[in-house]
This record gives structure tokens, sequence and C-alpha cells, in this order.
């Protein structure tokens, strides 16, 4: 029963992130997926919500690990290990909010980064399409983005690359769930 109980937070895990930048967005009518990037929501200065979304993403990485560390490392060994970077790289995102200026840049490209690999890594381990597919949509997403193809903030292509990945860890997630006694 513990080990089902556990397979929930990977569930739960992304939903924490999602409600984050809705509240966030609801209450920041300044922000455009036109304009923005998600992290401007983050910025500690300038946005008012900041602590709302920074708590989200920081909470998000904390659930996931904790996901991980307990039941999904004894599914998917080294997609685990992948998870695991990505969970605290995005804990560094919440930390190194926007007013770090460069730092803020670098951890966020590297979560981009990881959360791609760890698809790719999963793709290869559990023989995943699920897992291909987010990284091709993640990918093409910003491959899109910056070709001008459509016209919006980055923060589409961020929440894009973020969901598709978000899907991968849910279904592995519900999937442990619903095989556990």
């Amino acid at each position: 029963m513990k080990e089902k109980n556990y397979a929930l937070l990977g569930i739960i895990g992304p939903f924490v992130t999602y409600f984050s930048i809705v509240f966030s967005i609801v209450y920041a009518p300044w922000f455009s997926w036109q304009r923005n990037a998600l992290s401007d929501l983050g910025h500690s200065v300038n946005s008012g919500v900041a602590p709302i979304f920074n708590l989200g993403l920081f909470f998000t990485g904390f659930i996931i690990i904790i996901y991980t560390v307990t039941i999904l490392k004894t599914h998917a060994k080294y997609t685990s290990f992948c998870i695991i970077a990505s969970a605290v790289i995005l804990q560094l995102v919440a930390t190194f909010d926007e007013v770090y200026g460069f730092l803020h840049g670098l951890v966020a490209v590297l979560f981009f980064l990881s959360i791609w690999s760890t698809s790719i890594v999963n793709a290869i381990e559990k023989k995943s399409l699920l897992a291909l597919t987010a990284f091709l949509v993640g990918l093409i997403s910003f491959v899109l983005f910056g070709m001008n193809v459509y016209s919006a903030g980055i923060a589409v292509p961020e929440i894009i690359s973020f969901g598709a990945v978000a899907t991968v860890i849910q279904f592995s997630a519900t999937k442990i769930y619903l095989t556990k006694h």
C-alpha cells in the first residue's frame, strides 16, 4: 500500500506547477502569453505573485524527487537518475529567479535540456513512444519559436515542453499506481 501512495506523488507533482502557474497568471494581469516567459511570474522584484510561482516550482521538484527515490527507481533506474537531476534543476530555477540574471538563464536552459535528456533516456530504457514523443514535442516547440513560425512569447514552448514531459511522469506513475496491490 505504501508504494501505491508514493506513486500518487508522481501524478500530483506536476499539478502543483500547473496550479501555481494558473494561480499566478490569474493574479498577474500584466502577464501575456505573447510577450512573457513563465519565469517572469517568478521575478522576486517585479512580480507580486513570485512567491506562489517559485514555491510551486520548488515543491514540484521536492514531490517528484520523493516519487523518484521511493518508487520510480525500481521501475526505471536510469530514468530515475535523470528525473532527480531535472527536479533539482527545477528547484534551482525557482531559487535563482530572474533577479539573478545570467544564473537564472543558465539554470532555465539546463532545466529544459535535462527534461529532454530524461525523455530520451526513458524512451530508450522503457522503449517508450510517449517519452520519445514528449522529447520531440518539446524540442519542436522551441525550434518553431526560434524560427518565429508562430507569434508568442517563450512561455508557450516552455509550457508545451514541461507539459509533454510531465505527461510521461504522470503516465508512468499512474501505471505504477494501478499495478500495485
